[in-house]
């Protein structure tokens, strides 16, 4: 289900839990959500929907997945850059790194493992940044 954005600055400051599979449906609301915004959002974390678990949803190119509870094991290539993000207005700097290997759970919540690098691996740094309320 496409769910409206959250805007409001002291709900995104909070620090979002764990997943778990009883949170199936907030998955595919994001989802739902990311596509439904697509023109103007590449990636999307939980709390942009009111729900503060740690999910996000990730577009690259034409394909977008979800990761939960995402870790980032390994980051190279500092670089600093700047941001904005659906649920803020403006522009923001922040620090990213060009490539990344995260561990996180598939939609069916197996183990998985990925490297990512450039612009995919900066949308999948700003979404888990939400996890830890950093407002970029």
């Amino acid at each position: 289900m496409v769910k409206d954005i959250v805007h409001d600055p002291l709900f995104l400051q909070q620090k979002s839990e764990p997943a778990t599979e009883d949170d199936r449906q907030v998955v595919q609301d994001l989802l739902d959500t990311l596509k439904a915004n697509r023109e103007v959002c590449v990636g999307m974390a939980a709390n942009m929907i009111g729900v503060r678990k740690r999910i996000i949803v990730v577009a690259m190119g034409p394909f977008i997945f979800p990761m939960i509870n995402p870790v980032i094991t390994k980051k190279t290539g500092k670089y600093e850059t700047e941001e904005s993000c659906l649920s803020l207005t403006g522009v923001r700097p922040c620090t990213r790194y060009k490539e990344i290997e995260v561990d996180y759970l598939d939609q069916n919540f197996q183990p998985k493992h990925g490297k990512y690098t450039d612009f995919t691996a900066q949308i999948i740094q700003h979404e888990i940044d939400h996890f830890e309320g950093v407002l970029i």
